[in-house]
């Protein structure tokens, strides 16, 4: 199979203002905190198929996959796109036909659900039933579903469920005897050109269908790619038009905000937009827009917190630079082109050296009160700094760029992290330490206040589902010898 390749164009060839994207790049780095909570991390601008514009945000990279949190949905929409295309199911086939062994005398409004009310969100249930399963004791997510109380009828109330989406994984699985991501190979990744996608497993062996998944900006773009294509991609109709304008199309309404692109309706796992646009999203910046009126792609992966303020940024700063007619050539187009390169976040400000270096450089801190790490150590070199955080018998050393970005791979709860570090001295006695992990929105800073022989450290986190500020903690240097330090508790 030929491998896909992207065609390229300038803007203004393609009917779009240079100027305007350079406004929307602007605007986008006007909102940058130095919390790190409404971030761009890349970005894909296609119009009539021709990538016009690209960049990633140093330290993040092409190459690399983003954690797509919910957007991770809409491609379980899509698995049952071919699933329904192949005869397998209906979406109006009952759910609990699904499930006689869980459930084997359905009743009331459970046993009315539909698979279109697991697609549509509209599955009668008044609580998202996200944190049920994933707190289920003996992790069966399926009876943690299926056990919770329908009070509505289906398909007559919209409520953003979680659970929906894993037991639309769960049931295609069942009736193919493949797991969502092996089903979906041949069909969708392998024919788009999309490599080494990896999607997470729940405890009973299913891929988790709302979350889990990861992929690289160009794969989003792809699949925006193949929507607005009507599902035809290079010549070949890979998903029946039906389907895709079924999915994407006003399924339930979901509120009445004008001004809020989170209030215009639902389809199968896709949102309706304003101007006439869809997409499917995931938290703190993860988005695949599609604007069939204007033939506009948008792939874009984040770390943001008001996704709405993002949505606004772009409705107010490209569309009105997208014409009908090819456009002369531009001298902004040089510009935006230089703009595209020099993309970065924002590095840590501050002085790459203290007067503290020679008092405290290679002397361990016994870490009193955190469950994450129980001493801290720092070496201080040139350009360079090595943290090393000890767990237990556990020791992991960290290279911290000085000033840049360090690349590396930090160990925690049994995963292992890709990981670009940077420290700075924000005064004399505060070192700041930024943990970006970059196939993900997550990133962290720590700050350590050496004071009287003692660091005190705290850390926060850019986005979170749950607090964005962790316990203080205070670390006691020993000399090397952390466990004669009797357990203090820190101030808070």
């Amino acid at each position: 199979m030929e491998e896909f390749q992207f065609k390229y164009s300038t803007p203004e060839r393609q009917g779009v203002k240079s100027e305007a994207i350079i406004n929307f790049l602007n605007k986008a780095e006007q909102v940058q905190t130095k919390d790190m909570d409404q971030e761009f991390h890349s970005f894909m601008m296609l119009r009539h198929g021709y990538v016009i514009a690209e960049g990633w945000w140093e330290p993040y990279q092409r190459n690399l996959p983003h954690s797509l949190f919910s957007l991770s949905k809409s491609f379980t929409s899509t698995a049952i796109g071919y699933a329904v295309t192949e005869g397998l199911l209906s979406v109006e086939d009952f759910v609990v036909s699904y499930f006689t062994e869980e459930c084997p005398n359905p009743s009331g409004y459970l046993a009315q659900m539909r698979i279109k009310d697991l697609l549509s969100m509209s599955t009668g249930h008044v609580v998202d039933t996200t944190h049920n399963i994933l707190a289920r004791e003996d992790h069966n997510w399926v009876k943690a579903f299926l056990e919770i109380p329908v009070e509505k009828e289906p398909g007559t109330y919209f409520l953003y469920n979680t659970g929906a989406t894993y037991m639309l994984s769960v049931i295609l699985q069942r009736l193919t005897g493949q797991m969502l991501i092996d089903y979906l190979r041949p069909r969708f990744f392998e024919p788009l050109g999309i490599k080494n996608p990896s999607w997470a497993v729940c405890p009973m062996g299913y891929n988790t269908g709302g979350f889990g998944l990861s992929l690289s900006t160009e794969d989003i773009a792809k699949m925006g790619l193949l929507y607005i294509n009507q599902g035809v991609w290079n010549g070949k109709q890979l998903l029946p038009k039906e389907w895709i304008w079924e999915a994407t199309s006003f399924q339930i309404t979901n509120g009445d905000v004008q001004t809020s692109d989170w209030c215009q309706g639902y389809g199968y796992q896709f949102w309706q937009c304003r101007h006439e646009s869809y997409r499917g999203d995931g938290a703190f910046g993860q988005y695949c827009i599609v604007m069939p009126k204007e033939d506009v792609v948008l792939a874009i992966t984040g770390g943001m917190k008001d996704m709405q303020l993002t949505l606004d940024i772009i409705w107010d700063s490209l569309l009105s630079g997208i014409m009908d007619e090819e456009l002369p050539d531009s001298p902004q187009h040089k510009l935006l082109v230089e703009k595209l390169s020099s993309l970065k976040v924002p590095m840590p400000l501050g002085n790459t050296t203290s007067k503290l270096i020679p008092d405290i450089s290679e002397k361990e801190y016994a870490i009193s009160n955190s469950d994450r790490f129980d001493s801290v150590r720092f070496e201080f070199y040139d350009d360079k700094l090595k943290m090393t955080l000890g767990s237990g018998d556990y020791k992991q050393t960290l290279d911290i760029g000085v000033g840049y970005w360090a690349e590396g791979y930090m160990q925690h709860l049994g995963s292992k992290d890709h990981v670009m570090f940077s420290g700075i001295w924000e005064d004399e006695t505060t070192l700041l330490i930024q943990c970006r992990y970059i196939e993900t929105p997550y990133a962290v800073q720590y700050r350590f206040v050496f004071e009287n022989g003692q660091v005190r450290m705290e850390s926060t986190v850019n986005v979170s589902f749950g607090v964005a500020m962790w316990d203080e903690m205070l670390g006691i240097n020993d000399c090397f010898n952390p466990k004669k330090v009797p357990s203090q508790q820190a101030t808070t």
